[in-house]
């Protein structure tokens, strides 16, 4: 929620997937709806994949054994997860600052 001129309303929140043709979906409300409990849900998913992925990415990588296939493969799905985590992190910034704006003085 964001107060503007004493009265609190809605804050559009990015979504951690898209719709049709890759345009991005968003979701208004307060943030304790089930949609917006889905996003966190998928956010923290999105965010272990990434994990998970950079530990796959360190082992394949530690030796001169991988292929250009692999490393290709690794680079896609890298760049896969790049993308997921920075639309989380442009939605979370988003919120963070339209939180902190409620603080701000008028």
């Amino acid at each position: 929620m964001r107060a503007v001129g004493g009265r609190d309303v809605s804050v559009a929140r990015l979504l951690p997937w898209t719709g049709t043709g890759g345009k991005p979906c968003y979701v208004v409300g307060d943030g304790t709806g089930y949609v917006s409990r889905r996003a966190d849900e998928v956010e923290d998913i999105q965010l272990d994949m990434a994990y998970e992925l950079l530990g796959h990415a360190d082992g394949l990588l530690a030796g001169p054994g991988a292929t250009a296939p692999q490393i290709h493969f690794l680079a896609s799905r890298l760049r896969e997860s790049l993308e997921q985590v920075q639309r989380i992190a442009e939605s979370r910034g988003s919120r963070l600052e339209a939180a902190l704006s409620r603080f701000a003085p008028p």
